[in-house]
């Protein structure tokens, strides 16, 4: 999780900086320090001063900082939070920021957003390209669903069909979790339970519950007939006798045909040994296997759902990419808007790097990797355009100020603003990397 979570950190933020380095380049605007992650104590640039590495080629300095929570291009002649109005007393010369017109400042301060976003879509682009999407098809639900426990709680029960949602009939099984569905106002399902239709409505709180669900236990998963595919090496069932290929039909007495009525059956008898009724080709076998106390007795399943897969030439993975990467800044915007209206809560929907670690898992795997660089980047874009002072955001509304009144706001009225923006960030940092998980301790 730590390595992933420092790859990608390191990858975004570095980019987002190269944007603004970039941009000032272009408008001879000298750039005194060029750093991934902070070289002091956020946010007080004369503190634990030291680097990494660090190395100076021509008037920049170039290094990667000790403190992993982003970065920053010390750009001469800006207020930023590493030099505040007493130190660009004087008029402003010609290779300062200061010294700019208006548009060439703003174009530095979008610059690391622009990198972001471009970044997101050609993650998507070539992802799409490469691994193509894989869709589970609606049809493939045959058997009905298991929802999850918030799944019951919403009125999901085990055998349940989905029929529509929304009122409309849909083609792949993962539009059930689809964003316009999840976050949408008065979104539901429809289901048939026993020869009958019913409406199961979302609640407005269900964003925040769902939130929490691991990737493993999504509302609801489709129900499955299986085979056994692979019997483990010396476990329970091996030594029984139980081969690949064979298909169980009863366990303890009980018909068993989905998997989740297997789990069932063996949960019921942790710890005994049951008789297991195998189909093998014609034959029909009895074989004696016990059970462990974690309710297993030692097979992987082969999943009778059949899965499809959509190919992309790079033409069209382009435009879908650009889909896609939008898309998660859509998500975003509804997010906040619906912690605004007090539909989702804030505390909840907050999340700091733990999270994002947890969210890379424990195992290296390239293609999770990458979709989720190409979201955080996007996310990362989003963020930085909210108008804070001391995010780009906020930078942006007082050069959108200034060219559109042709009056510029003051250096003293810039470095307040950037020091109570300062200190927004810092509560925020403070609740999601100390707080909130010092509160998960309790709960």
């Amino acid at each position: 999780m730590i390595g992933q979570l420092v790859l990608a950190l390191s990858i975004l933020v570095g980019l987002h900086e190269f944007g603004h380095f970039a941009f000032a380049k272009l408008f001879k605007i000298r750039v005194d320090k060029f750093y991934i992650f902070f070289d002091f104590l956020f946010p007080m640039p004369n503190v634990a001063n030291f680097a990494l590495v660090k190395k100076k080629i021509g008037e920049t300095e170039y290094g990667i900082g000790w403190f992993p929570l982003g970065g920053y291009v010390q750009i001469h002649g800006m207020i930023d939070e590493t030099q505040d109005a007493s130190a660009l007393a004087g008029p402003p010369q010609p290779d300062e920021f200061r010294g700019k017109p208006a548009w060439q400042r703003l174009l530095v301060m979008l610059g690391g957003i622009i990198m972001n976003v471009i970044l997101g879509i050609a993650i998507f682009a070539a992802m799409t390209a490469h691994y193509g999407e894989t869709f589970l098809p609606a049809s493939e639900a045959r058997y009905g669903i298991i929802p999850n426990g918030l799944g019951r709680e919403i009125g999901f029960r085990t055998g349940d069909k989905i029929v529509k949602i929304n009122g409309r009939p849909f083609t792949e099984f993962d539009d059930v979790f689809k964003p316009d569905v999840i976050m949408g106002d008065n979104s539901y399902y429809t289901v048939e339970r026993n020869g009958q239709l019913e409406d199961l409505k979302i609640p407005k709180n269900f964003l925040d519950k769902f939130s929490k669900q691991s990737e493993d236990s999504l509302l609801v998963r489709p129900r499955e007939t299986f085979a056994v595919d692979r019997v483990t090496p010396g476990g329970n069932a091996s030594k029984a006798g139980l081969l690949a290929g064979d298909v169980i039909t009863s366990v303890a007495g009980r018909p068993v045909q989905f998997f989740d009525e297997l789990q069932a059956v063996l949960l019921a008898n942790k710890g005994k040994t049951v008789a297991t009724v195998v189909q093998r080709g014609s034959q029909t076998l009895t074989l004696n296997i016990p059970v462990t106390e974690s309710g297993r007795i030692g097979f992987e399943r082969k999943s009778t759902l059949k899965v499809g897969t959509r190919k992309y030439t790079v033409a069209e993975a382009i435009p879908a990419g650009v889909k896609k990467a939008f898309g998660v800044i859509g998500l975003q915007a509804r997010a906040f808007a619906k912690i605004g209206r007090g539909e989702i809560s804030a505390s909840e929907s907050l999340g700091g790097p733990v999270e994002i670690a947890q969210q890379f898992g424990g195992t290296w795997d390239w293609q999770h990797f990458w979709g989720l660089a190409g979201g955080l980047s996007m996310v990362l874009a989003f963020m930085n355009l909210l108008p804070i002072p001391a995010l780009d955001g906020g930078h942006v509304v007082f050069l959108l100020y200034e060219m559109i009144l042709r009056r510029k706001p003051s250096d003293a009225f810039l470095e307040g603003a950037q020091r109570v923006g300062t200190v927004l960030i810092l509560a925020l940092m403070a609740y999601v990397i100390v707080f909130k998980q010092v509160m998960k301790l309790f709960n």
